[in-house]
């Protein structure tokens, strides 16, 4: 374990293969990554206190959480850790404001205070306007912000997310994604997720697990941009275009800025990255008119089916390899072929921003 670290683990769970050695700073925000059956949810439950390891320990900000030799095990409430699923799990019953305010009041404070702190976090969600609805009567969006709300209003001294954008529609993630980043800087988080954007948005740090173990750890983006194992290639598939941050994006060349979503503020000057996905991507042979889009002229390297998409790969000739993921006709018609010159086109919302 590395001394001083605000969280540390050290546990084994023989039935799941699960070996792991972990430390985490305070204030540090850490993505987990890794194919299903990696052992994320174990690594979880272990933090959560609802697996029990065969040996090991754990502590946060310097209190036992488990120690094995020694007998000691703390019951999940006891930890300091709360949990956000994919799942808000509010309770029906009760108002956006009492669910809320629940966590606060189970931990002891009185009733005003604890009211006083959910509204106080509802603000920061933007969700003060829905206090006195139920459960029952908000939308997935909604509702994740409440659960982000109850989740932080119980002031945990480790935040756990699994996966809490995976039930949300494309329209509405973004937004949430944006906000968590917001409400999660300076805030000791590990984040298990499937999505390379949630990994590059939320998190300083990526671990990748696999059979148990952990295969890679670093910088997030060094992880994705370097990756050495197979699952983490997969996912560095994602277009990562680097530039400096200036007033209205990222300029990544003199003829080139590209306009997004900063998920936290960019410092004009300062080195950034715009990342975006190949299927947000369109592909055009003539710069197209109408809503204002980011524009990319390409050469295409390379046509290639992959099921029922065809991923395009191109140069822009200042460094990027990007790609793209259009319909088999779409490549019949636009006649893609290497060497090909194109257009690149997408939406700013697709485009996430944030400092390299």
């Amino acid at each position: 374990m590395t001394s001083g670290s605000w969280l540390r683990l050290r546990a084994t769970v023989a039935e799941r293969g699960f070996d792991l050695d972990l430390a985490l700073d305070a204030g540090e925000r850490l993505a987990v990554l890794g194919p299903n059956g990696a052992g994320k949810s174990t690594l979880l439950g272990l933090l959560a206190g609802t697996v029990r390891p065969d040996s090991g320990r754990a502590e946060l900000g310097g209190r036992v959480l488990f120690d094995l030799p020694a007998r000691t095990w703390q019951p999940p409430h006891s930890r300091g850790i709360a949990l956000l699923a994919q799942d808000p799990l509010l309770f029906p019953h009760l108002s956006v404001l009492e669910n809320v305010a629940f966590g606060p009041r189970v931990n002891g404070l009185g009733r005003a205070a604890a009211r006083a702190r959910a509204e106080h976090w509802l603000s920061e969600v933007d969700a003060t306007n829905l206090a006195g609805r139920r459960a029952t009567e908000l939308s997935g969006g909604q509702a994740q912000r409440v659960a982000i709300a109850r989740a932080l209003a119980t002031e945990p001294e480790l935040l756990l997310l699994d996966e809490p954008l995976a039930a949300l529609d494309v329209s509405v993630a973004p937004a949430i994604r944006r906000l968590l980043a917001r409400v999660l800087a300076g805030r000791t988080t590990l984040i298990v997720t499937h999505d390379l954007l949630d990994a590059l948005v939320l998190a300083d740090r990526a671990l990748v697990l696999d059979a148990g173990s952990a295969v890679e750890d670093g910088p997030t983006e060094q992880v994705l941009q370097r990756p050495r194992t197979r699952f983490a290639a997969r996912l560095a598939e994602l277009n990562l275009i680097r530039g400096v941050a200036v007033a209205d994006g990222v300029q990544a060349g003199p003829d080139l800025v590209l306009q997004g979503m900063a998920a936290e503020p960019l410092t004009t000057g300062e080195p950034a990255v715009a990342a975006f996905a190949p299927s947000a991507v369109s592909v055009y042979l003539d710069p197209p008119h109408g809503s204002p889009r980011n524009l990319v002229a390409v050469t295409v390297s390379e046509v290639e089916q992959r099921g029922g998409i065809v991923r395009v790969r191109a140069d822009d000739h200042r460094g990027h390899k990007l790609a793209a993921d259009v319909t088999p006709r779409a490549a019949a018609e636009l006649d893609l072929y290497p060497g090909r010159e194109v257009v690149f086109s997408l939406k700013a919302t697709a485009v996430a921003l944030y400092p390299a």
